[in-house]
């Protein structure tokens, strides 16, 4: 038997609203239901993840998930929860793009099988190209009041708020209409009768039911999921360098995994219902698990490996993991030479380190040296002899004594040598 889409969402703390009837309306037979996506980059970002886990669950208990690219609306830009206009893109970019995102998601929905419910992708710019402004206005704009408009939150919101100096432009305003005509358009192409999106999309998706209800002369339901926040009042989503995407040339595979494993415990336990396809029984026995034992970090250990194999794959979840525990390994060298360059660029990401010529590093360099006089990696000749007998120098994790001499053998992937001063100095000499 299939599993109740509305009762998966509510344990995962997945569902915000939906429209009374909706839970009746997917009982009675398999239903499709279509979330949109902003073409505007060619990648996907992790804020994009709980409409896409929407779509995998609702593909997962048996209806047929409809994924839309607004290339049209990409054009325009919606309002919801922004207070300046985006940039628009040419058709080109707009085709590329789309078809990046239809990789990223083929990687959570099945587009390619044989049944019914197999996944669909539509992009808005197909039927909204040929539609001229007159007939849109007279065709659609005619069914829908300004004061039914002008009562979103995400256009009161844009009006009156404190970043609005600019106002809002007509472009805007009418979003909301463009938008919920695609779900008229669905619902007559591809018997569409359910749209999803995150909670600030009410609005827009209640416009389309009314257009559903007064052209289509049917029902349309709308279902929304919580905006995800985190724990200590930062955004969900940013890092230091800003997005985490879901593209491996934007956000490597390694800081993608970091992401996860750097959770709050309480953010991992909101986060790993949210983002895997764990069933309850085991989600409910991982946060047992960590509470017994908080510090072993089983939660983020366990969301982290989940979604970095379901965005990524095995083996880019099994090289993050390495690297992520390389600093604390007794085969120091010989793991870190198994990282490939950028992986081991982000391991030491903001570490300091001295570039020098091979023939430089060929003539012989002595730890005293190493140390200070050709890195100033510490102050002084003399800091670094202290440092030297107090035994707290290492070389790629090997204590070493003052004696000792670099040479070709230090050099971690014919290149690099991290030195150590004590736990929290850490030192790159890069040799090229």
């Amino acid at each position: 038997m299939e599993k109740n889409f509305v009762e998966e969402l509510k344990w995962r703390g997945m569902l915000h609203d939906s429209m009374p009837g909706v839970e009746e309306h997917l009982a009675e037979a398999m239903r499709s239901a279509y979330v949109g996506f902003d073409p505007t980059a060619d990648s996907l970002h992790i804020g994009n993840l709980v409409p896409i886990m929407l779509l995998a669950h609702y593909q997962r208990c048996g209806h047929k998930p409809v994924a839309l690219v607004g290339g049209a609306t990409g054009m325009i830009g919606d309002p919801s929860g922004k207070s300046s206009e985006r940039n628009l893109l040419d058709e080109k970019t707009l085709r590329y793009n789309q078809e990046a995102i239809k990789n990223q998601l083929s990687h959570f929905l099945d587009f390619e099988n044989d049944e019914a419910n197999a996944a669909v992708l539509v992009n808005n710019y197909d039927w909204m190209k040929e539609f001229s402004f007159l007939e849109f206005i007279r065709d659609v704009g005619k069914h829908i009041t300004v004061n039914y408009m002008m009562a979103k939150d995400s256009v009161k919101n844009r009006i009156s708020g404190e970043s609005s100096n600019d106002g809002m432009s007509f472009t805007e305003f009418t979003y909301q209409l463009v938008q919920g005509y695609d779900f008229l358009h669905l619902y007559k192409t591809n018997n569409c009768t359910i749209q999803m999106g995150g909670s600030d999309q009410w609005g827009n998706i209640t416009t389309g039911t009314e257009l559903i209800r007064r052209i289509g002369n049917g029902k349309g339901f709308a279902i929304t999921c919580p905006l995800i926040t985190k724990s200590d009042g930062s955004k969900f989503g940013k890092s230091e360098g800003g997005n985490i995407w879901l593209d491996a040339k934007r956000t490597s595979p390694y800081k993608f995994y970091q992401y996860w494993l750097n959770s709050s415990d309480e953010d991992a336990e909101k986060y790993i219902k949210i983002f895997t396809f764990l069933d309850k029984i085991t989600i409910e026995t991982l946060i047992e698990e960590h509470k017994q034992a908080p510090h072993l970090r089983v939660l983020q250990k366990r969301l982290a490996e989940e979604i970095t194999k379901m965005v990524h794959s095995k083996d880019d979840f099994e090289n993050a993991e390495k690297a992520s525990n390389i600093l604390f390994s007794k085969s120091f060298k010989e793991d870190i030479e198994t990282l490939n360059e950028e992986t081991f660029l982000d391991v030491f990401e903001g570490v300091p380190q001295v570039e020098m010529t091979i023939a430089e590093f060929n003539e012989g360099i002595d730890m005293i040296g190493a140390l200070a006089a050709k890195t100033n990696f510490l102050n002084s000749n003399g800091e670094a002899r202290r440092a030297l007998k107090e035994n707290s120098v290492s070389v790629n994790k090997e204590k070493v004594k003052e004696d000792y001499k670099l040479s070709s053998e230090d050099l971690i992937n014919d290149k690099y040598i991290i030195l150590n001063k004590g736990k929290r100095n850490t030192y790159i000499i890069k040799v090229i």
